[in-house]
């Protein structure tokens, strides 16, 4: 099933910032690779920048050590992903196709390269931020 654009995530988002991003963690990791940064100043910058581009906090993020985590490249994903907004009207094909998602693979279609079809696995954060954003009793397992 097809969710409503204003529920789906915002891959055209995605597409255009995370080239943008990627690019700005691999450089900060090659600058700490040859300079360090131990007064934080060129992980600030990075920080803020990132901030600026997303409008999200950094701090629920691991820009520091990022290797020790999923990579870089899921990262750059998690912080271009647009967090999701509170939708009214939400129908219960709707909410079933979303607890769906979270418990399957929501795309059935073969490995074609795209982001959507690379992160797909990544969105659990995404669905359950969407439901507890739209409904009060939500309480995530």
């Amino acid at each position: 099933m097809q969710l409503r654009k204003e529920i789906e995530p915002d891959f055209e988002t995605v597409e255009r910032h995370y080239p943008i991003v990627l690019r700005a963690i691999m450089r900060y990791t090659e600058y700490c690779d040859e300079n360090g940064d131990e007064d934080l100043v060129e992980y600030n910058k990075l920080a803020n920048f990132l901030h600026q581009l997303t409008g999200k906090d950094m701090a629920q993020f691991n820009l520091w050590e990022w290797w020790e985590e999923e990579g870089a490249e899921v990262l750059a994903f998690k912080i271009v992903l647009p967090e999701p907004q509170r939708v009214h009207n939400i129908t219960m094909d709707e909410v079933h196709e979303i607890v769906k998602r979270l418990k399957t693979d929501i795309y059935t279609s073969p490995e074609d390269g795209s982001l959507k079809e690379l992160f797909k696995y990544h969105l659990d954060h995404y669905y359950k931020l969407f439901l507890e954003r739209n409904f009060n009793s939500y309480t995530p397992i």
